[in-house]
């Protein structure tokens, strides 16, 4: 079989139980990367809008982990807990995320950054265990739109950066 042929196959196999979230970044990679690298980038615009977010430990290579509170608009925290399993820089970072550690509903995550022009297409590929996770995660806490708010924040964030580093 074919390498397309096997890469189709398999991303229909999950199918149903992905999110896919996609956004250009108006910003070079390497900036967009490093965004994900450090805590005192990611505490500034992780999640979605009106959640802020309270680091607890954080450690940015593979095999390390960030545990995290995310609080939400209306006063609800949520303890998370993401570990970085393959970063190849500027293009890539693959993650597990769940409520805790070893977590038996965690999912995986894939960021791929691209070239694009001079800015940077980030895709957020999400894979669930199962498809009635992913649903509950679509319905009742609204992931999609939470995923493109938290890359809209990102490219706010850079363009921030950015616009800082070229007056300073």
């Amino acid at each position: 079989m074919a390498g397309a042929e096997q890469e189709i196959r398999a991303e229909s196999a999950t199918a149903d139980r992905e999110i896919v979230i996609s956004r250009v970044v108006d910003a070079p990679r390497e900036l967009v990367f490093e965004a994900f690298t450090e805590v005192r980038h990611l505490s500034r615009w992780w999640g979605p809008e009106g959640f802020t977010t309270t680091t607890r430990s954080f450690d940015f290579h593979e095999g390390g982990e960030w545990n995290f509170v995310l609080h939400g608009p209306d006063g609800t925290d949520y303890s998370e807990w993401i570990r970085w399993l393959r970063i190849v820089p500027p293009a890539r970072i693959e993650l597990l995320h769940g409520e805790y550690r070893d977590d038996p509903n965690a999912f995986a995550s894939v960021l791929t950054f691209a070239p694009d022009g001079a800015a940077t297409r980030i895709t957020m590929r999400t894979v669930f265990p199962t498809k009635e996770l992913r649903d509950e995660a679509v319905e009742k806490y609204h992931a999609v739109e939470g995923g493109r708010q938290t890359l809209d924040n990102l490219a706010a964030y850079v363009a921030g950066t950015v616009r800082k580093g070229a007056e300073g």
